[in-house]
Formats: structure tokens, sequence, C-alpha cells
């Protein structure tokens, strides 16, 4: 009995070497997708503990294209593997110019020759290297890093973004549109098209942000005060607008689609929250930014005088923003944007802190997001249990020219690529056919008497 135990330990442990061999050679071989001179034999090095060969960053550099007007910049690191390299998403549209710099300058001395692998130290190392961080550029800059270090990874691993952060919670990332309109029945209109193309989530606005095209010629204009481009809003005219728009919109849309709403932390917290009491009839599905970030402390406040879903964290640089507010039940949603908060390692952790809290994920996915941002948020909605509803867009033929492999939206969902990584490439000789501009976007709002409202 003795003897035939220690043939059998024997014989297991034959098997399980021979199958741990095999097992490596196989999954080596799947890594010859991106990888031409692995395909062709070249010699590939084997490590105890079957661990992948270490592999080197060889360079980074910036690509900034704008194929349909926003300026997009994305970060390429290519590795000392032939072929291997990941992409992220680093725009900061209104400051493009200076991210390029910033990747360009300073990101090569910091990164060439580091472990691909050790994202987490990459991360840590370079938000502090500065010293001083959290800022949008440097944060944008160390986002496309990240990105493109976890794209690197999902292709080492021959798997989609989504499967290394613990796989599919959801067959596919619910989305929702953006619907516009000069009057509350043209808005109503514009819902109901989305509805039929399938989608569940429809964000309302009236004349866009502020409702701008309400207001009469201001009298900071007459006096000459500010600038010709410079934009007017008017307050109270907005806070009487939105209400009658949401009912518009109920009767004649119903109560099966939900309806979202964005005030862009342009009106005052007292006057959020009597609105926000009007809207609640209307049961919105969030309202998001109700007030700037200057103003979180008004938080408290709005959560105890109105019942209506909040979102809030578009504008949020430092990670540590989310941590009081998360834990205090402040909002519903985390409205923060990939690429500004520093990529997918901490957009996981403030996802993950959300979850204990009951807070759910609405990441920021407007036009000047890059399709590689847009996907790799995909992948994290996808993995993240306590996800909420991600912003969609429709992507130009442009876009998907520069950009094979966008993620498809279908019937008002988000659907990734499948390929390894997070499945989004750049073509660069397209892209360079649309070069950048230092164009800083309009953003100066004014009241009447030429106040600036912070957006």
């Amino acid at each position: 009995m003795h003897i035939k135990k220690n043939s059998a330990v024997h014989d297991r442990r034959s098997v399980l070497k021979a199958l741990g061999i095999g097992t490596a050679s196989g999954f080596l071989g799947l890594l010859g997708g991106y990888s031409s001179a692995r395909a062709a034999g070249n010699t590939i090095q084997h490590h105890t503990g079957g661990s992948l060969p270490s592999i080197k960053i060889r360079s980074v550099k910036a690509i900034a294209t704008a194929p349909h007007g926003a300026n997009l910049v994305i970060v390429k690191v290519e590795t000392t593997e032939p072929g291997l390299y990941g992409l992220g998403c680093a725009t900061f549209t209104q400051r493009a110019e200076v991210v390029v710099t910033a990747i360009n300058n300073y990101m090569p001395d910091f990164c060439v020759g580091r472990d691909v692998d050790n994202i987490e130290d990459m991360w840590q190392s370079f938000f502090v290297s500065s010293y001083w961080r959290n800022g949008p550029v440097l944060n944008n800059a160390l986002s496309g890093l990240d990105q493109a270090l976890w794209d690197i990874k999902g292709k080492r691993a021959n798997m989609p973004l989504y499967q290394l952060l613990g796989g599919k919670s959801r067959f596919a990332v619910d989305c929702y549109a953006h619907a516009d309109g000069k009057s509350p029945e043209e808005v109503a209109v514009n819902v109901q098209k989305y509805m039929d193309q399938g989608f569940q989530h429809v964000r309302i606005q009236q004349g866009g942000y502020g409702s701008l095209y309400l207001a009469q010629k201001p009298d900071f204009k007459d006096a000459g005060f500010g600038r010709a481009t410079d934009d007017f809003m008017d307050e109270n005219a907005y806070l009487l607008a939105v209400p009658k728009m949401f009912k518009e919109v109920r009767k004649q849309c119903g109560e099966n689609v939900e309806l979202l709403h964005d005030t862009h932390e342009r009106v005052q917290p007292i006057n959020m929250i009597n609105m926000c009491r009007r809207l609640e009839e209307y049961n919105p599905y969030f309202i998001e930014d109700p007030v700037s970030p200057e103003n979180m402390d008004w938080f408290k406040q709005l959560r105890m005088s109105t019942t209506v879903p909040l979102a809030m964290g578009e504008l949020f640089n430092n990670p540590n923003e989310f941590v009081g507010a998360i834990t205090s039940h402040s909002f519903d949603y985390i409205r923060c944007h990939l690429s500004q908060v520093g990529g997918i390692t901490p957009s996981m952790k403030i996802a993950r802190l959300g979850e204990f809290f009951n807070v759910k994920s609405a990441w920021h996915g407007p036009g000047d997001v890059s399709p590689v941002g847009h996907a790799a948020q995909c992948h994290v909605d996808l993995a993240i249990w306590n996800f909420g509803v991600q912003e969609s867009i429709e992507f130009s033929d442009k876009l998907r020219e520069v950009f094979p492999g966008t993620p498809e939206l279908k019937k008002g969902y988000f659907y990734v690529n499948e390929a390894p990584g997070h499945g989004v490439d750049i073509d660069e000789k397209m892209a360079a056919k649309y070069p950048i501009n230092n164009h800083a976007g309009r953003w100066t709002i004014r009241r009447r008497d030429g106040t600036i409202i912070r957006p």
C-alpha cells in the first residue's frame, strides 16, 4: 500500500509537470497574436514559477489628433518585446498641447527601462514624482500611461481587459443618450427617438447646459465688459425651464424611460435645493453636478432637503476627493473622468469603495474622451458590481477610421472589442491628418452684471 501511494504521488507529479510545461508553451503561443517575431520562432526566455518573461518599457510618446474637432491625446507605450505596445487616453482637450509636452518631455525619463508589469508601483511613483500632484495636466498624462500599461497586460495575458479586472458582471454596458431641444416639446420628440433606438436612459437638456438660449442680451455686453465670445446664463430662467421640461417629457414619453439632467455646477446651492424639490414628482434617474466642487459642504443640506438621486465628481482631480463624499453618502453616482483621476488603477479603487456605500458608477464619457478612453471605461463598467450607467457618444466614421476596434453602440448598450487588452488601436498615419489646435473651449459664462459663473 505504501509503495502504491508513492508511485501514485510520483506519477501525479510527473503528469502535473508535463501539463505545466504544455500549458506554458500553449499560453506563450497564444501571445503570438501581437508579435510576428514570436510567430517566426524567436527565442523565448522561460522563467521558473510559470511567470511571463520580464518586459521593459522601450519608449513612451504622445499621439495628438482631432478627427471630429475635439483635441484627443493618446499615450503610446512601446516595449522591448517586438510588436507589443499599449495605448491610453490622456485627453485634456482644453489644454491638450500642455499634456503632450508633459508626456513627451517628462514621461520617457521616468518610464523607459521599467518593468511593464508593475502598474501599481509605476502609478504610485509617477503620482508623486513631481512632488506637487493632482493637477489635470499630469493626471491626464498619468491616466494615459496607466491605461496603456493595462492594455499591455491584457495583451500579455491574451485576455480582454475586463477579464483581468474580475470578469463580466453584465453582458454589455447600459448607456444614456443626450436629447436636447429649444422647447420642452422638441426635447420630448428627441427623447422618443432614442427610446425607439433602444435606449432606456436619456439625459435631457433644453438649449444646452444652463439653457443659454433663454437668456437675453446681458448688461455686461452693453457695458463692453469681458470678451465678445463670453456666454450669458440667466439662472432664474433656467430654474423655471427645467421642471417644465421634465413635466412635458414625462407627459409625452411616459414613466418607462430613465431621465437624467446635468446642471453643470452653474446654479447657486440654495436654488439647486429648491429646483430638486420641484423635480421629485418626475422621478429623475439622477441630477448631475448639482453644485460646484467649491460648494461640497452643501451636499449635507441638499441630501436632507430632497430625495432626488445625485451624481457628482466630473471635476474631481484627486481620488481622495471621493473618500469623504462616498462614505458620507453625499451622492448616489460616481461621475469622474477616468483620464482625469489617473486611469484604471484609481478608478477601480473608487468603484470598490463606492460598492460598500451603495454608490454606483456613471463615468464621464463625452466627445472629448477618445475611443481608447471609452473602451477603458467600458471594461471597468463590465467588471464592477456597482455599475450604474455609462455616458455614450456616437462615434463618427473618422474616429472609427483613426481608432480601429472602437466600442460598438447597439440598442442603448456599448459592446467592447473582445481582443486582448482594451481592444482599441490607432492608425498613426490617419491620426496625423487631423492635427490638434489650441482652442481652449467656451467655458467663460457670466451673470447679467458680468460675474463669472463657475462651471
